[in-house]
């Protein structure tokens, strides 16, 4: 039983991770301790120059987090957008203003025609209907095709993606003065959020805030 049409019963709710209490402003990554209400960030935004301004996820990628999304993405579960929309609704509370251009990391069209799809769009519409945002599909495109970044590391991530991201030729003007809100499914070094950010400042955007479903945080 759920209390819901879409919810998890009992039993999955309990085993799924939810990110609550202190969190790194910047990327959603949990932090030890309780808030003062002041902005914590991480070791990794302190470290490392985002371009972005804040961001949240509503999941850790593990356990039944991670299930849910892999799911999601390859098991062709798009019902699981419907939920997981609402709980990123609950994590980017925070974050969230009423003039919001929400968009999805993009696809490079040759992975589009074999998944079919793209799960980023999926929870970036549901997202946006929840939240009563306006939604662009096509805000960005990924010109040029990179190799997964599946085990590969912060640097060799960033350097995959550099430059492989730009605004839809048809899309420019729609970012100029606009926050941008990118989504997607997993974050976890953050380079593919950076090479969108990047884009959208690029098209001079005022602001990029970013929202990801489930969250790779280093372990203690």
């Amino acid at each position: 039983m759920v209390d819901s049409e879409f919810g998890l019963c009992g039993p999955c709710w309990r085993d799924t991770p939810f990110i609550g209490g202190l969190t790194c402003d910047v990327c959603g990554t949990p932090l030890p301790g309780e808030s003062d209400g002041e902005v914590e960030l991480c070791d990794d935004c302190m470290a490392l120059p985002r371009p972005w301004q804040r961001g949240r996820a509503a999941l850790m990628y593990d356990g039944n987090g991670r299930k849910l999304t892999l799911a999601l993405k390859h098991g062709d579960r798009h019902d699981i957008a419907h939920p997981a929309a609402r709980w990123m609704l609950n994590a980017a509370g925070p974050i969230l203003a009423a003039d919001m251009l929400v968009a999805p990391v993009p696809l490079h069209w040759t992975r589009m025609i074999k998944r079919r799809f793209n799960q980023a769009a999926l929870l970036a519409h549901a997202f946006a209907r929840l939240a009563g945002l306006e939604y662009c599909p096509d805000l960005l495109v990924r010109h040029r095709r990179t190799t997964t970044l599946k085990g590969q590391g912060l640097e060799q991530r960033f350097a995959a993606l550099q430059e492989s991201i730009m605004p839809h030729p048809r899309r420019s003007g729609s970012i100029a003065g606009r926050h941008v809100l990118l989504i997607d499914d997993v974050m976890t070094t953050g380079a593919t959020f950076s090479a969108c950010g990047d884009a959208c400042l690029a098209a001079n955007a005022s602001e990029v805030s970013v929202l990801a479903l489930a969250r790779v945080a280093k372990g203690p």
